[in-house]
């Protein structure tokens, strides 16, 4: 079916739009396959906003009998009696839009088309596929690294690790790339065995090599030892590998210990100490699926208060949980850190399918560790192995965002967990990050609605069978474009070689304005004020220079 099919009215004058931040507007209202386009056209204004269809999370709709209630397009001062509507339209960067249009027709035409071309989940269908600007080449590589170059940088690795293409085909484990790092006294034949006893395939394997004391932190999902206790000799070899000449390892589970114990009885489970006895066990659970997005969405709601209560704010603020769900993400992750820096012992993490508190967790102790990570290039280089490359399944988990009235069972907002986890780490320590707000803003804006390819997809497998990496533009390679680097880096950035470790008492953990409350005019003013800021230390360094 066409994009066509779905547009009834494909065009209406005499729209008013309503957005925050700015006066009432009218103009001509257009829909695209993947957009609306608004004209203003007042007297001397040619203003335009575009909104892409994937960006609207959900849309309310009244229409209403009225005579002679608005202006028509015949010209000024001629009336019209008839029907209007409203459409109300909630996106996903948590912008509310309303459009006030003539007719009830056509109203109801337009309501239809957003709701069936924002719903569209047909991945070539979407709009990567199609944008196309002047500046960008789809001739060039895709993405920032992979696998291969980043073993190759590693060289302190070459020794113990190294390289298996044994998912080549991802015939092993659909959610993995084709390579991984493994030890190298592991062949590929027991990293078969020992995918076929890990949820999904998800075998144990390197993400974070320590150079200090060559620990490292190992990412998988859960053993599947059942109700009757299962072993498997391979996988116990290969976590013995793990920690060749070191008296033990720990493995941070993000379960409850309860949790854990109740995975057995529908086949899942934990490593036993008994088979891995040099491998001590922690249990830290961390919120994940559904509680996670209750809690994005009882928080949305709270900013969305206009009741002006301190109290009634407060309340909400507690209720939804969602500071608990940053301070468990950030103290978990400086558990690991703690293992691996201060305790000098290799780490394996995982929870149930090892695609999301896993990926959160690593992601943010390596940040704490590793100053290479905390540079722009950095930063982007370890979402793209830890998320993209690692199968965090964005497809289904950023679907929807808090104002969806559809829930499905997949959505959960991990990733927008980690960015506001990340942001206390900028905001606590504000010269240490080669990265600035502007780009945590980005990053959660496009995770949920982009023109880029980045985010498609559920797995790298997706990416390469629906012709990702050759029909769309990879985002990270935007970002680190002249241009746009100069936005998105910390003008104030101080490298330092010393962990950065977060403070994760309540009152360190701030809300994140910046996003939740984005579109106050509170909000604008204080990104006002760090442009200015930015502009003046910019101006500042190119005058010491000269």
């Amino acid at each position: 079916m066409e994009f066509s099919d779905h547009i009834k009215t494909a065009n209406v004058e005499d729209v008013v739009l309503r957005q925050p931040l700015h006066p009432p507007s009218r103009g001509t209202l257009c829909i695209t396959g993947h957009h609306l386009l608004f004209s203003e056209r007042e007297e001397g204004t040619s203003r335009q906003v575009l909104l892409l269809l994937k960006n609207i999370d959900a849309i309310e709709k009244s229409v209403e009998n009225l005579s002679a209630s608005f202006f028509s397009s015949a010209g000024p001062g001629k009336r019209m009696s008839g029907s209007s509507g409203t459409i109300t339209i909630k996106c996903k960067d948590l912008r509310v839009i309303q459009l006030d249009i003539p007719g009830m027709e056509q109203c109801l035409n337009i309501s239809h088309s957003i709701e069936t071309l924002s719903c569209l989940d047909h991945v070539p269908k979407m709009y990567p596929f199609f944008y196309r600007p002047a500046d960008l080449s789809l001739q060039s590589h895709w993405g920032l690294s992979s696998p291969e170059m980043h073993y190759s940088q590693m060289k302190q690795l070459h020794n113990r690790w190294r390289l298996s293409s044994v998912n080549r085909d991802y015939s092993v484990c659909p959610s993995y790339p084709p390579a991984v790092i493994v030890p190298s006294s592991i062949d590929d034949d027991t990293l078969r065995k020992v995918a076929k006893f890990r949820q999904g395939g998800r075998f144990p394997v390197l993400c974070y090599y320590h150079r200090k004391n060559g620990m490292v932190i190992m990412r998988s999902s859960q053993p599947l030892t059942g109700a009757n206790r299962k072993r498997c000799k391979e996988d116990e070899l290969l976590l013995q590998a793990v920690i060749e000449g070191s008296d033990k390892g720990y493995i941070i589970d993000t379960r409850s210990s309860q949790q854990a114990q109740q995975a057995r009885m529908t086949g899942g489970g934990f490593e036993s100490k008994s088979c891995y006895d040099r491998w001590k066990r922690l249990h830290r659970q961390m919120e994940r699926g559904k509680a996670l997005q209750e809690s994005l969405i009882k928080l949305v709601e709270a900013c969305g208060d206009e009741s002006h209560n301190m109290d009634r704010w407060l309340s909400k603020l507690e209720n939804s949980k969602w500071l608990s769900h940053v301070q468990t993400a950030l103290s978990t992750a400086g558990l690991l850190a703690e293992c691996v820096e201060r305790d000098g012992h290799s780490v394996l993490v995982h929870g149930f399918e090892g695609t999301d508190s896993s990926l959160l967790i690593s992601t943010l102790a390596q940040l704490i560790m590793d100053p290479r990570c905390r540079t722009l290039e950095g930063f982007l280089a370890l979402l793209e192995r830890e998320w993209v490359q690692a199968g965090h399944p964005f497809q289904q988990r950023c679907a929807h965002m808090a104002y969806s009235h559809a829930r499905l069972q997949q959505e959960s907002p991990v990733f927008l967990l980690l960015l506001d986890c990340v942001w206390q780490l900028w905001r606590q320590f504000p010269l240490a990050l080669g990265f600035s707000e502007a780009l945590l803003l980005r990053l959660a804006t496009e995770v949920y609605a982009s023109d880029y390819g980045t985010f498609l997809c559920n797995n790298d497998q997706d990416r390469c069978v629906l012709g990702v990496k050759d029909k769309t533009h990879c985002l990270f390679q935007v970002l680190l474009r002249p241009g746009d680097r100069d936005i998105y880096s910390n003008p104030l950035y101080e490298p330092t070689e010393l962990a950065i470790w977060p403070s994760v008492h309540p009152q360190s953990l701030q809300l994140w304005r910046g996003y939740f409350l984005r579109w106050t005019e509170e909000a604008r003013l204080l990104e006002e004020a760090q442009e200015e800021i930015r502009n003046m230390v910019i101006e500042w360094g190119r005058v010491a220079l000269s």
